[in-house]
Protein backbone atom coordinates (compact mmCIF):
# COMPACT_ATOMS: atom_id res chain seq x y z
CA UNK A 1 0.00 0.00 0.00
CA UNK A 2 1.44 3.39 -1.05
CA UNK A 3 1.87 5.79 2.14
CA UNK A 4 0.10 8.92 0.40
CA UNK A 5 -2.44 8.31 -2.42
CA UNK A 6 -3.84 11.17 -4.14
CA UNK A 7 -7.09 11.07 -6.62
CA UNK A 8 -8.22 13.55 -9.55
CA UNK A 9 -8.15 16.30 -6.65
CA UNK A 10 -9.08 20.12 -7.76
CA UNK A 11 -9.85 23.72 -6.29
CA UNK A 12 -11.16 26.63 -7.95
CA UNK A 13 -10.84 30.05 -6.38
CA UNK A 14 -13.61 31.88 -8.12
CA UNK A 15 -13.34 30.47 -12.33
CA UNK A 16 -9.93 29.87 -11.83
CA UNK A 17 -8.61 26.43 -11.18
CA UNK A 18 -6.24 26.45 -9.28
CA UNK A 19 -5.01 22.65 -9.28
CA UNK A 20 -6.79 20.43 -11.69
CA UNK A 21 -7.24 16.62 -11.35
CA UNK A 22 -4.01 16.38 -9.60
CA UNK A 23 -3.33 12.65 -8.93
CA UNK A 24 0.20 11.60 -6.78
CA UNK A 25 0.97 8.30 -5.26
CA UNK A 26 3.94 7.81 -3.00
CA UNK A 27 5.65 5.23 -1.63
CA UNK A 28 6.84 4.56 1.93
CA UNK A 29 10.35 5.72 2.53
CA UNK A 30 10.27 7.45 -0.85
CA UNK A 31 12.25 10.72 -1.82
CA UNK A 32 9.11 12.80 -4.04
CA UNK A 33 9.88 16.02 -5.50
CA UNK A 34 6.79 18.70 -6.99
CA UNK A 35 7.88 21.12 -9.47
CA UNK A 36 7.08 23.51 -11.81
CA UNK A 37 7.24 27.47 -12.80
CA UNK A 38 6.68 29.97 -10.28
CA UNK A 39 2.23 30.27 -9.98
CA UNK A 40 2.01 26.29 -10.99
CA UNK A 41 0.34 25.32 -8.01
CA UNK A 42 2.68 23.73 -5.78
CA UNK A 43 1.94 25.42 -2.70
CA UNK A 44 -2.02 24.73 -3.31
CA UNK A 45 -1.48 21.09 -3.35
CA UNK A 46 0.47 20.83 -0.01
CA UNK A 47 -2.40 23.40 0.80
CA UNK A 48 -4.86 20.63 0.20
CA UNK A 49 -3.00 17.98 1.71
CA UNK A 50 -2.62 19.37 5.19
CA UNK A 51 -5.96 21.05 5.09
CA UNK A 52 -5.35 24.74 4.83
CA UNK A 53 -7.99 24.22 1.98
CA UNK A 54 -10.80 21.91 1.24
CA UNK A 55 -10.81 20.51 -2.46
CA UNK A 56 -13.60 20.84 -4.31
CA UNK A 57 -13.06 17.34 -5.80
CA UNK A 58 -11.00 14.55 -5.41
CA UNK A 59 -9.66 12.35 -2.89
CA UNK A 60 -6.67 11.98 -0.61
CA UNK A 61 -5.50 8.47 1.14
CA UNK A 62 -2.95 8.76 3.78
CA UNK A 63 -1.53 5.05 4.70
CA UNK A 64 -5.27 3.31 3.66
CA UNK A 65 -7.03 6.67 5.90
CA UNK A 66 -9.25 8.66 3.94
CA UNK A 67 -8.01 12.68 5.43
CA UNK A 68 -10.08 14.60 2.55
CA UNK A 69 -11.05 17.70 4.08
CA UNK A 70 -10.28 16.89 7.29
CA UNK A 71 -8.87 20.10 9.35
CA UNK A 72 -5.24 20.82 10.12
CA UNK A 73 -4.51 19.88 13.28
CA UNK A 74 -6.30 16.15 12.44
CA UNK A 75 -4.33 15.59 9.21
CA UNK A 76 -1.42 16.46 11.33
CA UNK A 77 -2.12 13.83 13.62
CA UNK A 78 -2.83 11.37 11.04
CA UNK A 79 0.87 11.95 10.10
CA UNK A 80 1.68 14.79 8.05
CA UNK A 81 3.65 17.86 8.75
CA UNK A 82 4.88 20.49 6.62
CA UNK A 83 7.88 23.14 6.57
CA UNK A 84 7.41 26.88 4.84
CA UNK A 85 8.92 28.56 2.53
CA UNK A 86 9.06 31.41 4.25
CA UNK A 87 10.04 30.43 7.71
CA UNK A 88 7.32 30.27 10.44
CA UNK A 89 9.22 29.67 13.72
CA UNK A 90 8.38 31.25 16.81
CA UNK A 91 11.25 33.75 16.86
CA UNK A 92 11.02 34.72 19.99
CA UNK A 93 10.94 31.83 21.64
CA UNK A 94 14.11 29.64 22.29
CA UNK A 95 15.16 26.94 19.67
CA UNK A 96 14.03 24.06 22.83
CA UNK A 97 10.51 26.02 22.85
CA UNK A 98 10.15 25.98 19.42
CA UNK A 99 10.36 21.97 19.40
CA UNK A 100 8.46 21.63 22.69
CA UNK A 101 5.71 23.28 20.60
CA UNK A 102 5.28 20.20 17.76
CA UNK A 103 5.44 17.78 20.72
CA UNK A 104 2.60 19.39 22.52
CA UNK A 105 0.29 18.33 19.54
CA UNK A 106 0.26 14.95 21.00
CA UNK A 107 0.15 16.21 24.61
CA UNK A 108 -0.78 13.08 27.28
CA UNK A 109 -2.04 15.57 29.95
CA UNK A 110 -5.54 17.52 30.36
CA UNK A 111 -5.91 21.20 30.24
CA UNK A 112 -7.02 20.75 33.86
CA UNK A 113 -3.31 19.31 34.55
CA UNK A 114 -1.26 21.64 33.22
CA UNK A 115 -3.21 24.41 35.03
CA UNK A 116 -3.39 23.03 38.48
CA UNK A 117 0.33 21.81 37.83
CA UNK A 118 -0.50 18.42 38.95
CA UNK A 119 1.87 15.65 39.40
CA UNK A 120 1.00 14.05 35.66
CA UNK A 121 1.91 17.98 34.15
CA UNK A 122 5.71 17.78 35.24
CA UNK A 123 6.77 13.90 34.37
CA UNK A 124 5.05 15.03 31.13
CA UNK A 125 7.36 18.19 30.46
CA UNK A 126 10.50 16.45 31.87
CA UNK A 127 10.04 14.02 28.98
CA UNK A 128 9.21 16.01 26.28
CA UNK A 129 12.26 18.40 27.38
CA UNK A 130 14.28 15.41 27.08
CA UNK A 131 12.92 14.32 23.88
CA UNK A 132 13.56 17.60 22.12
CA UNK A 133 16.59 18.08 23.45
CA UNK A 134 17.67 14.57 21.58
CA UNK A 135 15.78 16.17 18.14
CA UNK A 136 18.40 19.24 18.95
CA UNK A 137 21.41 17.01 19.03
CA UNK A 138 20.36 14.92 15.66
CA UNK A 139 20.73 18.53 14.17
CA UNK A 140 23.60 19.82 15.87
CA UNK A 141 21.23 22.67 17.36
CA UNK A 142 21.57 21.46 21.36
CA UNK A 143 24.51 24.01 21.64
CA UNK A 144 21.79 26.68 20.89
CA UNK A 145 19.16 25.55 23.08
CA UNK A 146 18.26 28.48 24.83
CA UNK A 147 19.03 30.70 21.86
CA UNK A 148 15.86 33.04 20.49
CA UNK A 149 14.88 31.12 17.69
CA UNK A 150 15.46 34.44 15.21
CA UNK A 151 19.19 34.44 16.62
CA UNK A 152 20.54 31.53 14.68
CA UNK A 153 21.84 32.04 11.33
CA UNK A 154 19.78 31.34 8.31
CA UNK A 155 20.98 27.81 7.96
CA UNK A 156 20.22 26.79 11.00
CA UNK A 157 16.65 27.99 11.19
CA UNK A 158 15.76 26.02 8.20
CA UNK A 159 16.51 22.92 10.21
CA UNK A 160 14.78 24.05 13.82
CA UNK A 161 12.03 24.13 11.49
CA UNK A 162 12.27 20.52 9.96
CA UNK A 163 12.86 19.53 14.05
CA UNK A 164 9.95 20.94 15.01
CA UNK A 165 8.15 19.55 12.12
CA UNK A 166 9.50 15.82 13.00
CA UNK A 167 8.33 16.65 16.59
CA UNK A 168 4.52 16.21 15.49
CA UNK A 169 6.16 12.38 15.12
CA UNK A 170 4.63 12.22 11.41
CA UNK A 171 4.82 9.77 9.07
CA UNK A 172 5.18 12.02 5.87
CA UNK A 173 7.60 15.48 5.60
CA UNK A 174 6.37 18.20 3.41
CA UNK A 175 9.33 20.64 2.69
CA UNK A 176 7.58 23.33 0.58
CA UNK A 177 11.33 25.14 -0.84
CA UNK A 178 14.04 24.10 1.78
CA UNK A 179 16.59 25.91 0.38
CA UNK A 180 15.09 29.30 -0.66
CA UNK A 181 17.51 31.88 -0.07
CA UNK A 182 20.50 29.45 0.54
CA UNK A 183 23.52 29.63 -0.70
CA UNK A 184 25.41 26.59 -2.14
CA UNK A 185 27.34 25.87 1.25
CA UNK A 186 24.55 26.02 3.02
CA UNK A 187 22.03 23.70 0.16
CA UNK A 188 24.97 21.09 0.19
CA UNK A 189 24.22 21.08 3.85
CA UNK A 190 20.49 20.84 3.62
CA UNK A 191 20.70 18.02 1.13
CA UNK A 192 22.94 16.36 3.64
CA UNK A 193 20.24 16.72 6.29
CA UNK A 194 17.14 15.44 4.03
CA UNK A 195 19.16 12.47 3.49
CA UNK A 196 19.74 11.92 7.56
CA UNK A 197 15.99 12.65 8.15
CA UNK A 198 14.55 9.89 5.25
CA UNK A 199 17.44 7.12 6.68
CA UNK A 200 16.97 7.51 10.50
CA UNK A 201 13.31 8.75 11.11
CA UNK A 202 12.18 6.40 8.90
CA UNK A 203 10.55 9.18 7.08
CA UNK A 204 8.74 9.36 3.73
CA UNK A 205 9.70 13.12 2.57
CA UNK A 206 7.51 15.39 -0.62
CA UNK A 207 9.23 18.36 -1.09
CA UNK A 208 8.98 21.25 -3.36
CA UNK A 209 12.09 22.87 -5.36
CA UNK A 210 13.60 24.73 -7.93
CA UNK A 211 17.34 23.84 -6.97
CA UNK A 212 17.38 21.95 -9.96
CA UNK A 213 20.84 20.43 -8.51
CA UNK A 214 19.12 19.60 -4.93
CA UNK A 215 15.81 18.01 -7.12
CA UNK A 216 18.19 15.84 -9.17
CA UNK A 217 20.64 15.02 -6.04
CA UNK A 218 17.84 13.72 -3.54
CA UNK A 219 14.50 12.82 -5.28
CA UNK A 220 13.92 9.89 -6.77
CA UNK A 221 10.56 10.84 -8.74
CA UNK A 222 9.45 14.06 -9.92
CA UNK A 223 5.92 15.35 -10.71
CA UNK A 224 5.68 18.69 -12.51
CA UNK A 225 2.56 20.99 -12.20
CA UNK A 226 1.77 23.90 -14.87
CA UNK A 227 -0.60 26.26 -14.95
CA UNK A 228 -2.25 23.64 -12.21
CA UNK A 229 -2.20 20.03 -13.75
CA UNK A 230 0.15 17.40 -14.37
CA UNK A 231 2.88 17.91 -17.03
CA UNK A 232 5.04 14.83 -16.66
CA UNK A 233 5.79 12.09 -13.72
CA UNK A 234 7.96 9.56 -13.11
CA UNK A 235 11.79 9.02 -12.07
CA UNK A 236 13.67 12.48 -11.97
CA UNK A 237 16.72 11.66 -14.88
CA UNK A 238 13.19 10.93 -17.21
CA UNK A 239 11.39 13.91 -16.24
CA UNK A 240 14.04 16.59 -16.54
CA UNK A 241 15.06 15.51 -19.74
CA UNK A 242 11.36 15.85 -20.99
CA UNK A 243 10.95 18.21 -23.39
CA UNK A 244 7.48 19.37 -22.36
CA UNK A 245 9.38 20.24 -19.12
CA UNK A 246 11.78 21.94 -20.39
CA UNK A 247 9.59 23.78 -22.27
CA UNK A 248 7.76 25.13 -19.48
CA UNK A 249 10.43 26.51 -17.84
CA UNK A 250 12.51 28.10 -20.27
CA UNK A 251 9.22 29.64 -21.90
CA UNK A 252 9.87 28.52 -25.36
Amino acid sequence: MALLEVKNLGISFGGLKAVDDFSITIEKGQMYGLIGPNGAGKTTVFNLLTGVYKPNCGTIFLDGENITGKKNIEINRAGIARTFQNIRLFSELSVLDNVKIGLHNGCPYSTLAGILRLPKYFKVEKAMNEKAVELLKVFDLDKEMDYKASNLPYGKQRKLEIARALATNPKLLLLDEPAAGMNPNETAELMKTIRFVRDNFDMTILLIEHDMKLVSGICEKLTVLNFGQVLAQGPTTEVLNNPEVIKAYLGE
